[in-house]
């Protein structure tokens, strides 16, 4: 079954452990992390949107820019503004901070999606990835609800839903080391994918984006 579906980026964290340098724009490999995500998004959807709270920042890019609509600073804030905005009735949705992220990793939760499920997430017990997960629009009203309660957690989400696990191991087939999943928070972090890509660390010019 085709079911329309989306790619969404998430770029509105405070970045604080990166001492406040924006994740979106740290270089991997000759590339910026967004140019890294954006190539694994665009060779899967034909819809890509990219959330953020500084939308004159990512102009160049192909992407169908949109803003946070409700106040809350939380990773369900980001969702639920692609949610909103997207055309699609489900939408895949990653931070801008997952710069290892695979396009085989998109693909098998595409072919995943099933019109009785909300979220499709990997999972691997109680432990679950929600910014490596595709959402349906019918958990609008629920995000909204939950923050309005100032819940933040993305996966508190999950109680309220019809979920759909997909396990780890699906992922272990063509991605080993899980590296999908890696989320670059701190210079130790940046060093780490710098090791997992045998590339050299790289430091933008004051003129850089």
């Amino acid at each position: 079954m085709n079911i329309p579906c989306a790619g969404i980026i998430l770029s509105g964290g405070l970045n604080t452990r990166m001492g406040g340098r924006n994740k979106a724009f740290l270089h991997l490999g000759g590339k910026y992390f967004l140019d890294r995500i954006y190539d694994a998004i665009s060779a899967s959807f034909t819809e890509c949107l990219l959330v953020t709270r500084e939308p004159g920042l990512y102009r160049k890019w192909n992407l169908n820019i949109v803003e946070d609509i409700l106040s809350v600073r939380s990773p369900l804030t980001g969702i639920h503004a692609g949610l909103v905005n997207t055309n699609a009735e489900y939408a895949f949705c990653t931070s801008c901070d997952t710069p290892l992220l695979k396009m085989e990793t998109i693909r098998v939760l595409i072919g995943a999606i099933e019109p009785g499920f909300d979220v499709i997430v990997p999972a691997s017990g109680s432990y679950f990835q929600p910014l490596c997960a595709i959402y349906s629009k019918r958990c609008i009203p629920l995000i909204e609800e939950q923050l309005r309660q100032k819940n933040l957690k993305a996966d508190h989400l999950f109680d309220k839903i019809r979920l759909k696990q997909i396990p780890y191991e699906r992922f272990e087939v063509f991605d080993p080391g899980l590296t999908s999943f890696f989320n670059v928070n701190t210079m130790e972090d940046l060093h780490r994918a710098h090791q997992l890509t045998g590339s050299e660390p790289y430091t933008p010019s004051k003129s850089s984006v």
